[in-house]
Order: structure tokens, then sequence, then C-alpha cells
């Protein structure tokens, strides 16, 4: 079984920074160089045949790892140039760059620097950069992005923020990147994915000591961690023992999308699966999914014994916002049973905020986020961690924030961050999916967080598995739902 991994912020990097330097008898510069030689070993083992090499190298002490890779390019025999618009402006960086001087390097100005290059080392900016980069930077950064040459960023893409993994202004587009003695957890969401490129660690022989009473701002879950979520069933399982799912929705015209959250829930393993829809959609629903238990609600009393029966409620797939669609969510507020809202059931709330319970799960996208919170969808997107906790503390559920790098929050735990997914999933009815599988795992008996992560993992990986078949472009969330089935089920020996 695989777990997460841990990733940190800013500030827990500055501090395992400090105790690697201590590990070092206090020699700073110790663990620059093992940083500029960790990342010449990168260069030698991706990129074996650049001869032409550019660095470009800014003042603080990203740069001066940046001139130590320059000084072992540079004492290999490769045409190695720094680029540099500013001299080096700490000790540490001044002494790197004067090694290399001392190598016989040479340092000139961009876009000269560039011409010719086979691969672009970025070492301008660190983990401490959170403002938008000044003009002639600025310049520099989207010259480099634009030339043909791969690009190894140093630690963090140049222009990212290290803490969110936003861009304030223009940032590196990096074809991999290098981080230094542990994850950051910016570069996991967000704007960062289309920056980073690959992520690579290089942990600079820090003793795990180093890491004693220095918490995780959040973990990371791969799909390699799917099956610690999914135990072999017993052999005498029944239907009842794992539950039973209520998925409510579709609104006229929307009737598909309640009719995808309820095949989610049965493809991931719910004992039985009931809607509640328009009566209109019934025939079809029965037809494409004849397991589903299809119910035509017209008016609002007959979804009450629905809920009785029912162990967990999923709301929002194609409700609507009208006068049906408020009166069952007005309904399914006052239940006490676990509940996983979505789509519409979360425009509503916005509409009328209240506290749910922690049992509870949400699965917003980010303008859904932003409605909940009465900000801006680009606020939202500025900083992810910070609005999926403030979402989990204003409404008290598990949240689900979808896009890039899916964050689960929920209370009293460190978020996680879904390394999974790709870009062919951002079409319609993706997150209807989403709703029933969480809901499914919900009714197993799953922990909400559990339920949360498991759910949010297995749809992204799902989705991964049926790109691989045929390509992300076009993808469906139809197509995704025999990997669900497949991916929830370990084998069994």
């Amino acid at each position: 079984m695989h777990s997460p991994f841990p990733l940190y912020d800013a500030d827990a990097l500055r501090l395992l920074e400090a105790r690697g330097t201590a590990s070092s008898d206090g020699d700073a510069f110790a663990l620059m160089a093992r940083a500029g030689q960790a990342s010449w070993r990168r260069v030698l083992k991706h990129w074996p045949q650049a001869q032409r090499i550019a660095v470009v190298c800014g003042p603080g002490n990203n740069g001066g790892d940046g001139y130590v890779l320059a000084r072992h390019a540079q004492e290999s025999g490769r045409n190695v140039q720094v680029v540099s618009l500013l001299p080096p402006a700490t000790p540490l960086a001044r002494r790197a760059c004067d090694e290399y001087l001392a190598a016989g390097g040479r340092i000139v100005e961009a876009p000269e620097g560039l011409q010719g290059a086979e691969l672009i080392v970025d070492a301008l900016f660190g983990i401490g950069l959170s403002r938008e980069p000044d003009a002639a930077t600025a310049a520099l950064i989207e010259t480099i992005n634009a030339h043909p040459a791969p690009v190894l960023a140093l630690d963090v893409p140049s222009g990212l923020d290290a803490r969110s993994g936003s861009a304030p202004g223009t940032a590196i587009v990096a074809d991999r990147t290098l981080q230094f003695i542990a994850r950051h957890r910016g570069l996991r969401t967000g704007v960062a994915m289309d920056h980073v490129g690959e992520l690579e660690l290089a942990t600079l022989d820090l003793p795990m000591s180093s890491f004693d009473g220095i918490a995780p701002a959040a973990s990371a879950y791969r799909h390699d961690a799917l099956h610690g979520f999914f135990p072999l069933r017993p052999r005498d399982s029944h239907k009842g023992r794992n539950g039973h799912v209520l998925c409510i929705g579709g609104d006229a015209g929307s009737g598909g999308a309640v009719m995808l959250a309820a095949d989610a829930a049965l493809h991931c393993g719910a004992g039985l699966v009931s809607v509640a829809t328009r009566p209109a959609h019934v025939p079809a629903l029965l037809a494409r999914r004849p397991e589903a238990m299809a119910h035509g609600i017209d008016d609002v009393e007959q979804l009450t014994h629905l809920l009785e029966r029912a162990d967990v409620i999923a709301i929002g797939p194609g409700v609507g916002q009208g006068a049906w669609g408020q009166a069952l969510f007005d309904l399914v507020l006052a239940c006490a049973k676990p509940r996983v809202f979505d789509a519409d059931a979360l425009n509503l709330l916005a509409q009328s905020p209240r506290r749910l319970n922690e049992c509870d799960v949400m699965t917003p996208h980010p303008g859904e986020a932003a409605r909940l919170l009465g900000i801006a969808t680009v606020d939202v997107q500025r900083d992810r961690f910070a609005a999926a906790n403030a979402l989990r503390e204003r409404y008290g559920a598990q949240v689900v924030l979808k896009g890039a790098g899916s964050i689960v929050a929920s209370p009293e735990a460190v978020p996680a961050v879904i390394c999974a997914g790709n870009p062919g999933m951002a079409v319609g009815g993706m997150g209807d999916l989403l709703t029933g599988c969480i809901a499914a795992l919900l009714a197993q008996g799953f922990a909400p967080r559990d339920a949360a992560i498991a759910g949010a993992l297995l749809h992204a990986s799902a989705g991964d598995a049926a790109a691989r078949v045929d390509g992300e472009r076009g993808l469906l969330p139809s197509d995704l739902l025999p990997w669900l089935r497949r991916l929830a089920n370990p084998m069994r020996r």
C-alpha cells in the first residue's frame, strides 16, 4: 500500500533549510553546493547531450544554486553562460558566483546569452517570491518561455508563489522542476500545474531528524494510494451492508446529470441507488440504468419517504434553482443523514448560507466556491488552499474544491491534494460523477474525510485511465464508469 506524501509551506522549508545548515556544522554554503550538484546531476540524467547551457541566475540564493550548477557544467567542458540581470546580493550567492568565474565562467546579458542554448536553467527566484516580477525580469521570463530549448527550474519556476501556486504576473513554464529538501505545497494545484512540468525532489541528504516537530502543510495523494482505501469485501456481503444512496436532481432539461450521479454510485459499489427526479426523466433513466430505482417527483412530499429509506443523500446534479429544486433542497437541509452537495445545491446554499454537518461533503468548482464565499473566482484561484479552508470554516462540512490539483479540506486535518486528473475532465457531467462516487463511499461506511479523499482520487484516477486509452480531448463522463469499478476493486488473492 502506498501512503500519501507530505507537502510543506515556505515557512517550514526555511526552517528545514536552517536545520540543514546546522547539520552541516553551520556551513550554509555546503547546502548550496549540494543543491547545485544535485541540479547538475539532473541535467546529466535528462539532457546528457546538451552542450550549450544557459543558466539564468537571480541575485539571491536561488541564483547561487544556479552558479554552482554552472561551475559544474563549465568544469565538465560544456559551453555554459550565466545570464544575469543583477549581481549576486547575498554572501552565499557571491561566493558561488566567484567560484564559477574562477573556473573560467562568464556572465552575459539577456537575451544574447540565450541564443543557441540547448538547455535553459531557471535560477532566478526561489520560494520567497510573492510579488509580480518587475518589467525587466518579466521580459526575460517571456523570452525564456518563447525559447525552443527545454527548461529546468530550480526549486520553483520563477514567478510562481510557492505558498499558493498562483502566478502574480508572468512565470516560467518549465519542463522539469527540481525541488530542494521537501516537496512544496503550492506546486501541486491551480495555475502552478501549467508551469512546473515534471516534479522531482532532491533531499540534499538532510537527516530525518531535521523534520522533527515540523508538521506538513498538506498531504498529497497519487493514484497508487487508492488501494489503501478499498479493502476486500467480506464473502457474506449483501446489498444492505453496502448502503442505499438517494440521488436528487434532474429538473426539466437536466435529467442526464442525475443519471450520471446514479451511474457513478452504482459503479462505485453502493448496494442500492434510488433517484428522485422529474417524472419525464424516469423512462430514459430506467432504459439507461435499470439497476437504479427511479421515482418521479412532482410534489415535494413525495420525497419524504425516499429520504427515510436512504442512508446517504446526494443532491444537486441538474436540480436547478427554481421552485422545484428549492423545495427539494429545503427538505434535504432538514435531514440529518450524510449528504453530498453539488452543483445547484451549492448555488442554493450560497443564496441562503447555513452551517452543515461534519458528515456532509461539498464539491464546489472555483465558480461555486466564489459564490459560497462571496468573493471573485480569481480570488479563489489566487490561493486555493485558503479558499478551501475558508469554505470548511464557514460551512463546517468536508470540502472538495475541484480543479487542477483538487483540494480536500476537513475539520481538524491538514488539506489533502489530489495528484491525479487531466484537462480532458473539464467537461459537463464530470462533477456529477464525483457526487455519485463520494455518496457511494459514504453509504459503504467510509468516514466522511476518507470518502471525500478516496472519491476524488478514484474519480481523477479513472479520468487518467480513460484518457490513456483514447486521449484527453473528447473524454466523456461515461467513459470513466468502467474504470471507476476497476480501480475501486483490489485484487483478491
